[in-house]
């Protein structure tokens, strides 16, 4: 029996279909190879970042106290309890006062200096180790250097001002004075890092830019940094606004090291409040609410600052 050869609209048939099963096994070849290299990632995010926010979370819907054997469900009362509790109110004003100063202190002084270094021509290299050097240091080390420092009768910072003829006072243990005094140590300790992005960032700017900015008459500094530097320096700023804004909310060392959230809560922070509830008190079913609440706050304000900083940043 002989066999008819393939009419045209069979063969394109025949064709289409190869086509796209050859498609087909194209598209699932990159799949398997891009959950080939993103899935190692993917699973170490999970285990070191999902699962203990899931876990956080789940404690805090429980009575549950460290070291104990048994735990109880009890719904949101761990998170009423957190919101009508004093301490905490004042450990979430603190930390946001703590974070206005801080931020914008650390960004402006930053910017400052790297400008002047990069305005510079010795000495660079030197002057950007001594400015970065506080950003490398421990934190707990640097704290108890400070704290030397801010002695009320013997440290250097109460015997300059005595010597001047100004008024001292016990830094660290007045109302009035403890949480500027941690700011300072914040801003002192992120103004290497801010200042080394922005170095950075100067860097690559064009000199172009400088060039047509003299063309049209803005010859001044002030001019250019307003018209070319700050604008080109937009998405830098917005890293190190970022940053800086959330190692700010982190600060846990000096409040441990230096005042115990004292005196009274007048330095007291969240991550001092969560640590203090869960690990001190042995309340890890509320400390565990204090952790989820600071995870939505900073979340949220994380992304408000992005977003409004987003608007104003000139990407090139």
């Amino acid at each position: 029996m002989s066999t008819a050869p393939f009419t045209a609209p069979e063969r394109a048939g025949s064709n289409t279909a190869g086509t796209r099963k050859a498609l087909r096994n194209h598209r699932i070849a990159e799949v398997f190879a891009a959950w080939s290299l993103a899935g190692p990632a993917f699973i170490l995010l999970a285990v070191l970042f999902f699962l203990p926010v899931f876990a956080v979370f789940a404690i805090a819907l429980t009575d549950w106290q460290f070291g104990a054997s048994s735990l109880s469900f009890v719904g949101f009362a761990n998170f009423k309890e957190v919101f009508a509790d004093e301490g905490f109110r004042a450990s979430f004003v603190n930390t946001i006062l703590y974070v206005a100063i801080v931020v914008p202190g650390t960004i402006l002084l930053g910017l400052a200096i790297a400008l002047l270094i990069e305005a510079g021509r010795s000495f660079r290299a030197f002057y950007r180790a001594i400015h970065f050097l506080p950003f490398m240091a421990t934190l707990t080390a640097m704290a108890i250097a400070w704290e030397s420092l801010l002695h009320p009768t013997i440290g250097l910072v109460s015997q300059t001002l005595a010597s001047l003829g100004l008024p001292t006072a016990n830094w660290l243990r007045d109302e009035n004075t403890v949480l500027p005094v941690l700011a300072v140590i914040g801003i002192w300790q992120n103004l290497g890092f801010a200042m080394v992005l922005f170095l950075a960032g100067l860097k690559s700017i064009p000199q172009d830019l400088y060039d047509a900015a003299d063309i049209d008459g803005a010859d001044l500094w002030l001019d250019r940094l307003r018209t070319v530097t700050l604008p080109m320096l937009g998405p830098v700023s917005m890293f190190v606004f970022i940053v800086v804004a959330l190692r700010a909310f982190e600060t846990f060392d000096t409040v441990q090291v230096l005042t115990q959230g004292g005196p009274g809560h007048a330095s007291e922070m969240l991550l001092y409040t969560l640590y203090r509830e869960s690990f001190q008190y042995l309340r890890t079913g509320y400390g565990a609410s204090v952790a989820v609440v600071f995870l939505f706050i900073v979340v949220a304000l994380t992304l408000i600052q992005a977003r409004v900083m987003e608007k104003r940043v000139h990407y090139q």
